[in-house]
Formats: C-alpha cells, structure tokens, sequence
C-alpha cells in the first residue's frame, strides 16, 4: 500500500528527473561554428547573442569535387580575422591572403586536382562577436576533370595566320558548353569563330588572316564546365596575344622559289628546294607552328623506313604536325646545287645553308626574319591540298565549312 508521504515522494522525483533532463538538453544545444555569447538578465535568465558575421566557404564540407581556382571564403556583416589552409593528412599549409577589407581569402596558387584539403575560417562581427567555419573537401580528380592545351601563349607576338588552337586531354561529348565558355575577340573587331576537328581539338580564327598589329584576348571559364558525363572544366584564365606584321611567303614550285612578302611588300625572292617527284610537298596554306635552330630528321618517324637520320638539320620550322618543314640544308651536292632548279627533298621545302646553323645563309635569314603563325603558301605542286586539321592549316578550309563545325 502506497502512503500519502511516499507518493508525494515519488512525484517529487519525477519532476526533478524531468528537470535534469531539460537541463541536458540545454547544455547539448547550440552551433558549433560560432561562439554564443550570453547577458545575465533579472530572475537570473539567460539570452544567447550570436555573431552577425556570416562565413562561407566555397567549397562544402564533404565535396569530392571542389574547384581548383574558385576555392575560397567570404564572409558578410564582419571581417575575417584568421584563415588556415592545409593539406588534410600531412598539415601542409597552402598560402593565402585575406583582401583588404577583409571580405574574402583566397589561395595564393592555384590548388592540385585530386587532393583533400582542410579550412578553418574565423571572422568578428562589429561588435567584436566572433564566428566561425569549417570545411574538409577534395578537388576534381584528373580522371574527372579535362584540361586544354593551348597555343599561342600568353604575351607573344605572332604572325597573321596563327589560329587559337585547343588540345583537349579528354573526349568533350558537350561541344557547345565548353565552346561557349571560351571566347576568342580582336581589337580589329573581326569575328572570330571556333571549328572542333573531331572531339579534343578546337580551334579559332577569323574569315581572313588576323589584322597586323592587332590584340587577341582569350578568355578560358571552364572551371565547372561538364565537358562529358562526370568529367568537369578547371580552367579559369584570361590570355592575350599580339599580332604583328603581316609575312606570306609563297613557294612556287614550278619555278622552285619562295617569294617573301610583308605588309604588301616583297622583302626578298629565294631559291628552294622542294619535295622530289617521289616525295611531293602539299599545296596550300601552311602556318609555321614550330622553330628549332637545329632539330634531328629521322625518316622513321614520318613513315618512310630508313631512308635519313640527320642529328642537326639546321633553321627548322614546322609546317605540318606529319612532319613538313620549311628548313636549312647544308648536306646538297656542293658540285650541283638544285635550289631553284629542281625539287630533292621528301616532302620538305629547301633552302641553302651550313651546318651548324651558323652564317649568313638564304636558310638563317629566314628564320631570323620569320615568326610563330607566319604564312608560307605552297603552290603548283602535284600533291594534294594539306589537311585543314594537320598542322595549324585550317585557312585550307571555306568559312562556310568553317562556321559549319563550331558548336556554339
């Protein structure tokens, strides 16, 4: 039988349990990114005031693909006070710097893909509050993510038919999102258009050669960019270029000479050497993408079996990516000469010179007078025209057929 004094007894300890365990609740209770700061109030109350100051950070605490360039924090209604940055695992730590208002950080150098990384952010508000944040994230692996080659680099000076080419390390399956995140402009005001050879190469250029003494600004976002199923962009850039005086020199070869002219002027009338009737060189419209002052020929490489190793061709530049040249040789028949007469070299074009790249030779003025993104234009040979897409030679291409392949 339960008497009136136990009873009383029994009520009194579940109303103290209850209290206990409101009391718990309460001290488990809070956010763990931000100091709380209380005022004792009459009756002994309690208030909490949080910080105002809010931090972001860019990349979400568990992402498994965050930006290698946009990474950063922000942070609104106060300044950040403290940002640390490291390499998760080994405590690395990545520099950074926090803008002069102290609304931002961001990273000195661009992160590497495929790695976690940990940050620890705290800013004050007006009041001198404080907040807090933190994240542990990984960047876009390099098996999810593409990156583009590109050519010409930033601050060159150029030749008139030099085109903005991209190399793509992976197959891009959206063409028109990731064309439409790089946008190639001229000071000339020409419009310039992009044409995809195939599904990792894309490439831009005007109707016509570029204007000489022109400006040519690149802009690369692809930072994000899903360029296929699961593979995403991590460029963020802005590239510009000068185009200088306009060079196109011609090779006939029915004559076999090669007539240079620049900005409308012939500078000079020089005899080659062509493609032998066995070997023809192409037709058509050829940029110089290339120039090594001596480089090694070896036949095997191109295709025709043992035929010349020479360790030093001298005054080398690349027409074709197969393998064409406009280069120096200093190996002719001394006794017969055969520039201006007739064509001996397998595919290349010829002109006199020396070994060892030194001299005052038809060859090195040449080179010396000639740039990346030059014109040389091949004519009346029995071959074929040279393939848009070997080499930088898409002028060999109608800009109807051009336009026809830009996905943007």
């Amino acid at each position: 039988m339960t008497t009136p004094d136990i009873q009383a007894r029994r009520v009194l300890g579940a109303i103290a349990a209850l209290v206990v365990g409101t009391l718990t609740l309460s001290a488990c209770g809070g956010n763990a990114s931000a100091d709380a700061n209380t005022d004792s109030k009459g009756g002994g109350g309690t208030s909490a005031k949080t910080s105002t100051a809010k931090i972001v950070i860019s990349a979400k605490d568990g992402a498994t693909n965050a930006s290698i360039n946009s990474t950063g924090v922000q942070v609104s209604g106060g300044k950040l006070t403290d940002v640390k940055m490291t390499v998760a695992g080994s405590g690395q730590a990545v520099d950074g710097a926090i803008s002069a208002n102290g609304g931002s950080w961001k990273p000195k150098e661009q992160l590497e893909r495929g790695t976690k990384y940990q940050i620890s952010a705290t800013a004050k508000d007006s009041s001198g509050k404080t907040a807090a944040a933190n994240s542990i994230f990984t960047t876009v692996t390099s098996s999810n993510s593409f990156i583009g080659t590109y050519t010409p680099d930033n601050g060159t000076t150029v030749g008139v038919g030099m085109p903005v080419s991209f190399n793509f390390d992976k197959v891009i399956g959206d063409k028109k999102a990731v064309q439409s995140h790089i946008t190639v402009t001229s000071s000339s005001g020409q419009q310039v258009v992009g044409h995809w050879f195939g599904a990792q190469r894309l490439d831009f250029r005007p109707q016509d050669y570029w204007k000489a003494g022109s400006k040519v600004t690149m802009k690369i976002d692809l930072d994000g960019v899903q360029g296929a199923n699961g593979v995403y962009g991590v460029q963020k850039k802005t590239v510009t270029f000068t185009i200088g005086r306009s060079q196109v020199s011609t090779v006939d070869v029915d004559t076999q000479t090669m007539t240079v002219v620049r900005d409308g002027q012939t500078l000079k009338s020089l005899p080659i050497s062509s493609g032998s009737p066995e070997h023809t060189t192409y037709n058509g419209q050829m940029v110089i993408s290339e120039k090594f002052t001596q480089t090694r020929m070896n036949s095997q490489t191109v295709g025709l079996g043992g035929e010349y190793d020479i360790p030093d061709v001298p005054h080398a530049m690349r027409l074709t990516s197969s393998g064409t040249f406009i280069h120096g040789n200093y190996w002719y028949s001394k006794s017969n000469p055969p520039f201006g007469q007739t064509g001996t070299s397998h595919g290349c074009v010829g002109l006199a010179d020396v070994q060892g790249a030194q001299g005052a030779t038809n060859a090195a003025w040449f080179y010396d007078n000639s740039l990346i993104g030059d014109v040389v234009v091949v004519k009346n040979s029995p071959d074929k025209t040279v393939a848009p897409d070997n080499g930088l030679n898409g002028w060999n291409m109608a800009w109807s057929e051009w336009t026809a392949g830009s996905a943007a």
